[in-house]
């Protein structure tokens, strides 16, 4: 990346604006008396010193001066830019009408050409200093790098065990066992009782919470993980904790104390179970505490700390304090090599020495051993070893744990390329503990400038090669992995201390929490993270300087409009301010510069008025806003290609085609029948890659069956033009509360698709399709694929296990063709989710099925033991590649008969003794969802066919 325009943390935006210098040079508007003169020589002193910024950013011990130095032609860099972009904007022209405008900007103009004047002064101030430090022979650094590795486009599998297979995690069985031991032997009392995980941050405390949490949730009426942090938003946590444990009737309005009254309520009756994550103080865990109540159900709790005290006294009363300790020597020794080469049974006699000596300066610590591991990664040669354990450095003796984890985390950022630490610096936008989601992410570096286009990718796309690169270092934790892929990440408290520390020390990122700003005084705000845990408005302080911020998120809290002062913004992010409405968004329709635009959580009705002033928007988010219509001026952005919107929020009619350079929409609701009309435009939208479509909850009931299917008739008609695009990549269905949906069978087969079809992931949950479309094996590049069918029988699984590339497989099934659904196929499938919803169908994978399957998960029915029609073992022995096996069985105890139907112990039971003996340990739990009722699949056929009506060829396919 080091040819293309990117902004970067070494760099400053340099390279950005020497293309907007060259730009200038071209335009007329440069001839203003020694403008041309003065961007010439700027631009050719810019060239010269970008090269050596790049050197010296892979020196963490510059000298004092040079350190000056660099700081000084960054800040010039940005300095600059702010300056060329206000002399390129007014010299835009206005026409006739805007005369007086004219005379004005010229005004400027002249204005702005002192600035560059000056500027001008300040490059030969730094071209002579420069001089100076090479004379002297201070700016050769050494350069300490591991030799370049190639970047990995996807979440690296064997990371991807680490973070998503925690249980096999070396050192976590043991403490795991221990806890859950203590369970146990607390079972017969019906107190209240909590147990702390205590020890330093890295240690796994998070991971082995996370792991008891998940063994045990299912023993207990209700549960839910919820993590505090150093500055909790007490409102957040307690809405999350109600959410968690399955309280709808909370208002969003609700303060902490009403909260608490419904959450007390609601588990006054209920045996619950509540890990509390990340507790700093003894004060938040008492406003924490407020909320369980003790009502002799047997309820239990977890709390993880940093803090010995605070473990004390949240077990206080009859609990439990566990200490964690460090990796022995063994385990550490067999996550490296797990880490490094992807086994821990590989043996390398010319690594003993080095790799034992390297441990020893990890001192158990597993974060520092995977950050460690993922330098080495697939390196087999000593002398690459031997320069990270000269990097490492030697132990400090206050505190080695912490001195050598800085020095640790110190070599992976030296390690990165340019692009991906200033990536990685960016994340200290986001507070502590916070659920990052990938494509906001992504959106915001590209509106940075971080991300440049590469041959045959999107800038989007690029991103998600970084994103994933940052999870295969081990700088990031992916969360919701779904078929593979993170949809979000979150940050290790250490890693973002480092990155703070980094991003302060670079005056790349500034935060602001109300009392205490992290902030180089000698430089200006360039990016501004603003928390406020208080109930109060914010004030920022009087002599901060908002008109050079170019990134402003507003992350917490209440605060007054104080974004019109920063007119050179390019991010703007008001997600999670609370209380805004549409009068404080009044001003940003002037931020012409302004290419990212995030809104929520507060009164936000309508966009400004004049919202097509903003030229330059890339990504415009209005999740969670109460906008129930977008106005027919957004079609008057040129450059909008992101647009994320709720289901419910209406599109004018004929905007859509008019978007052309819409990438990614997300999601398009059908709110009446009129609107499905609109799904036609979609197919002038030449550069759109994903697309969401859902039936919003308005949308009206037919007045009759025959209505219900005359009408989705017409919708399939519109919903396969998109298949047939060539250059949609992902297109998303997904379920909603419509009744027709699930009731009105879906043909596909007079669908058809491009060829060759672009299609890489598909997704179609909303409506129940008859059967799979015989031209669906021919998708050549169909890599996901996610459907809920009828009735399945030989051909619909000949078909899908005949499709080339396929990886990832979900299935919903009401019942299997005669009673049975026998796999075979599937040569590349490494995920494999078959959801049975009725009972009496017995599942079978054949010899040879699935040759590559690594995780499969099944949902399944189990009433009696005639639920599952006679299935032997499943024919789990022939899936040779196997590693996660989940099953998860719908006992119903709602409508449970004593002595016909199973318990839910007597179920998950059943399910082993079918499974029998595996080489992987399964991982069986159970529910009481109210489901449907045990319904032999035949009488659910008379009833639907009274009801609804089904046609004969649907009839016939499910005997």
């Amino acid at each position: 990346m080091a040819e293309a325009a990117v902004v970067s943390v070494a760099t400053g935006v340099i390279r950005p604006l020497m293309a907007k210098l060259t730009k200038l040079l071209e335009e007329e508007s440069s001839k203003l008396k020694g403008v041309r003169r003065n961007t010439r020589f700027i631009r050719d002193e810019l060239n010269t010193m970008s090269a050596t910024l790049d050197i010296l950013a892979d020196s963490e011990d510059l000298n004092p001066e040079m350190k000056i130095w660099k700081e000084h032609i960054r800040e010039l860099s940005y300095d600059m830019e702010d300056c060329i972009n206000d002399f390129m904007f007014f010299s835009e022209p206005t026409g006739f009408k805007g005369f007086f405008q004219n005379l004005k900007n010229l005004k400027l103009r002249h204005e702005i050409a002192g600035e560059i004047e000056e500027l001008k002064a300040r490059a030969i101030e730094a071209s002579n200093r420069h001089e100076r430090y090479k004379i002297d022979g201070g700016y050769m650094p050494f350069v300490w790098r591991l030799t370049p590795s190639s970047s990995i486009p996807a979440i690296d599998p064997r990371l991807h065990a680490l973070y998503v297979e925690v249980d096999k995690l070396v050192g976590i069985r043991g403490p795991k066992e221990e806890i859950i031991e203590w369970f146990q032997k607390n079972n017969s009392s019906q107190q209240l009782k909590v147990l702390s995980i205590v020890g330093p941050g890295g240690l796994g405390k998070t991971t082995l919470a996370n792991q008891v949490y998940n063994t045990l949730k299912s023993q207990y009426s209700c549960a839910t993980l919820v993590s505090v942090s150093q500055q909790p938003d007490f409102r957040k946590i307690l809405r999350e904790i109600a959410k968690g444990v399955g309280i709808t009737s909370y208002r969003s309005d609700d303060d902490v104390k009403q909260l608490i009254d419904r959450i007390r309520e609601y588990l006054q009756d209920k045996r619950y179970f509540v890990v509390v994550d990340d507790v700093w103080g003894t004060e938040a865990w008492e406003t924490m505490r407020l909320a369980f109540v003790n009502n002799n159900c047997g309820s239990r709790l977890i709390a993880t700390t940093r803090v010995s005290p605070v473990a004390s006294y949240c077990s206080s009363q009859g609990g439990h304090v566990y200490q964690m300790k460090p990796l022995g020597f063994t385990d550490s020794k067999r996550l490296l090599l797990a880490r490094a080469f992807g086994s821990d049974n590989l043996h390398h006699p010319h690594l003993e020495e080095v790799s034992d000596k390297i441990l020893g300066k990890c001192a158990g610590l597993p974060l520092a051993i995977i950050t460690i591991s993922s330098l080495l990664a697939d390196r087999h040669a000593v002398e690459e070893w031997n320069r990270v354990l000269a990097g490492i450095g030697a132990s400090l003796a206050k505190d080695p744990l912490a001195g050598n984890m800085t020095k640790i985390l110190s070599l992976s950022y030296i390690d990165l390329p340019h692009h991906l630490r200033t990536c990685l610096l960016y994340l200290t936008a986001f507070p502590e503990d916070t659920i990052i989601k990938k494509r906001i992410l992504i959106s915001r570096w590209i509106a940075e400038g971080f991300i440049h286009e590469k041959q045959g990718q999107s800038k989007y796309e690029v991103g998600e090669g970084y994103f994933n690169d940052l999870i295969n270092r081990s700088l990031i934790q992916p969360y919701k992995v779904i078929y593979g892929e993170a949809k979000a990440c979150r940050v290790h408290d250490i890693i973002l201390d480092f990155i703070t520390c980094k991003a302060t020390e670079e005056n790349f990122m500034t935060s602001f929490d109300g009392t205490k700003l992290t902030h180089n005084s000698d430089c200006k705000v360039r990016r501004l993270c603003v928390i406020n845990p208080n109930k109060g408005d914010l004030t920022m302080p009087k002599n901060m300087e908002l008109s050079h911020v170019r990134s402003l998120t507003v992350s917490l809290g209440r605060m007054k409009n104080f974004w019109m002062f920063a007119p050179s913004l390019l991010t703007l992010d008001l997600q999670g301010c609370r209380d805004i409405g549409d009068w404080d968004l009044t001003h940003i329709q002037k931020m012409f510069l302004l290419k990212y635009l995030s809104l929520g959580q507060g009164n936000i009705n309508k966009l400004p008025k004049n919202i097509e002033q903003l030229q330059n928007i890339e990504t415009l988010n209005l999740r969670y806003t109460d906008i129930k219509e977008l106005p027919s001026s957004l079609a008057r952005l040129p450059r909008l290609a992101r647009l994320y919107v709720n289901k419910y929020t209406r599109f004018p009619d004929g905007i859509i085609g008019q978007m052309r350079c819409l990438e990614d929409l997300n999601e398009f609701g059908i709110s009446s029948w009129d609107a499905v009309k609109s799904l036609q435009e979609f197919s002038k939208l030449t550069n759109l890659r994903t697309l969401k479509v859902g039936c919003s909850d308005s949308i009206q009931d037919p007045d009759s069956v025959d209505e219900a299917r005359r009408q989705f008739k017409e919708l399939w008609s519109h919903v396969g033009t998109l298949i047939s695009s060539e250059t949609l990549h992902h297109l998303y269905f997904p379920g909603n509360r419509y009744i027709y949906s699930f009731y009105i069978l879906m043909s596909l087969e007079s669908w058809s698709h491009a060829t060759p079809c672009s299609l890489r992931k598909l997704r179609i949950s909303s409506w129940c399709i008859n059967k799979v479309p015989k031209w669906m094996s021919s998708l050549g590049n169909l890599r996901e694929l996610e459907l809920l069918i009828f009735s399945m029988g030989p051909e619909d699984v000949a078909i899908l296990g005949a499709m080339p590339v396929l990886l990832f497989l979900s299935l919903r099934v009401n019942h299997g063709t005669n009673g049975r659904i026998l796999i075979r196929g599937f040569t590349g499938l490494k995920y494999f989710k078959l959801n049975l919803l009725f009972c009496g169908t017995a599942l079978e994978f054949q010899a040879g099925a699935m040759p590559k399957l690594e995780h499969l998960e099944l949902e399944l029915p189990v009433h009696r033991m005639e639920c599952l029609n006679g299935v032997s073992d499943f024919g789990i022995r022939h899936l040779l590649a196997l590693t996660k096996l989940e099953v998860f069985v719908d006992s119903d105890n709602h409508y449970r008969k004593p002595d016909v139907h199973l318990t839910n112990k007597e179920a998950v039971s059943l399910i082993k003794t079918v499974i029998g003996t595996l080489c992987i340990s399964p991982t069986i739990s159970s529910s009481s969802r109210l489901r449907q009722r045990c319904l032999p699949f035949k009488e659910y056929i008379e009833y639907r066919t009274r009801r609804y009506g089904l046609l004969p060829e649907d009839v016939s396919r499910c005997n």
